[in-house]
């Protein structure tokens, strides 16, 4: 039987399934049932209906595989289809939240409950500052064997613009779409597993960032893995932090335009989408420079918005709300 809830419980976004129906079994299917079906599901059907659309444009059989084989060169119609595909994490989460829990999918996106934009967008500058400091620390680093600094711009072609359209976009679609399923789902699920306050807190910030880590790929060099792993940590934290999922969408987002900004402007795409190796020890230094500033700045501005972490008692009773923001007076999340 599940454990019944204090009446003057007030859930942190960890815990939110604990105010859904009983039953801890309910989150870990609900895991497994996600997984299975943004990453193995939904790219069997999106494949096969985008290549039935290929072909039907007109596109030979070869030209069609080329377009949707994501290990081998990109293009903007398979970048786009890739995005969409986990982009489609962001209503299955919501799905499976109403169905396994009967809570309402806005939940998902912070203890509000609502994607709170303003402090969405204030995020997305302080990103920017701290990758500034990420920036200041990589210049100050060595170059490893094989490293070069950077060349010629690449030149610009009608398949750099398409791919500049798809990434402005879709990239941040597919950025939240994995805080929708690792950040969010899967916070709320580990996280709703255990009553101990430091327990629930590990799980729910660790396991998701492991599980984030991994599915980049099981190739990856350890620096790879590390960066992508404490990338998961530091966006589990804030979560927690502020209740919601803003802060990390808006690290992500940032982090994916510069990722493929670069690779359009001075690299290659294809490598970019397919990187697991080529890692570097020394640049660990620079990105946990950038994740824990901007870990200290969402955190500060958090608090000087007067944004609150928790959601309202069991019993019904709404949180009073901070001074100048009377919208964060909610009801309880029981449907």
């Amino acid at each position: 039987m599940a454990r019944p809830l204090p009446p003057e419980f007030q859930p942190q976004y960890h815990q939110l399934h604990r105010v859904g129906r009983p039953g801890e079994w309910r989150s870990i299917v609900g895991v497994l049932l996600l997984l299975v079906l943004v990453f193995g599901v939904v790219p069997l059907v999106a494949g096969g209906v985008a290549f039935a659309v290929l072909l039907l444009a007109g596109s030979s059989m070869e030209e069609a595989g080329a377009v949707l084989d994501v290990t081998g060169e990109a293009t903007p119609a398979g970048l786009a289809l890739l995005n969409a595909i986990i982009a489609a994490a962001i209503p299955l989460t919501f799905l499976v939240t109403w169905w396994l829990h009967r809570l309402k999918p806005r939940w998902l996106s912070s203890v509000a409950p609502r994607l709170r934009w303003g402090y969405l967008l204030a995020c997305m500058g302080l990103s920017v500052v701290a990758l500034l400091a990420s920036v200041g620390v990589g210049l100050l680093l060595p170059l490893q064997a094989g490293d070069a600094p950077v060349g010629e711009v690449n030149d610009f072609t009608t398949q750099t613009r398409d791919f500049i359209i798809v990434i402005l976009l879709l990239t941040p679609l597919q950025a939240a779409g994995e805080e929708y399923l690792f950040r969010g789902y899967l916070t709320q699920a580990f996280g709703s597993l255990v009553w101990g306050r430091r327990a629930s807190q590990a799980l729910a910030v660790l396991v998701p960032a492991l599980v984030f880590a991994l599915f980049h790929g099981l190739s990856q060099d350890w620096p790879v893995f590390f960066d992508r792993f404490a990338f998961g940590v530091v966006a589990g934290i804030l979560v927690i932090r502020t209740g919601g999922l803003e802060a990390p969408i808006a690290m992500h987002v940032l982090n994916n335009f510069l990722a493929f900004g670069l690779a359009l402007a001075f690299g290659d795409l294809t490598t970019a989408l397919n990187a697991e190796g080529g890692g570097s020890w020394w640049t660990i230094l620079s990105t946990l420079t950038q994740s824990l500033v901007y870990l200290g700045l969402a955190s500060w501005v958090a608090r000087a918005m007067g944004l609150v972490d928790v959601g309202p008692p069991v019993g019904g009773a709404p949180l009073p709300p901070p001074a100048g923001d009377p919208v964060l007076a909610v009801p309880p999340p029981r449907v």
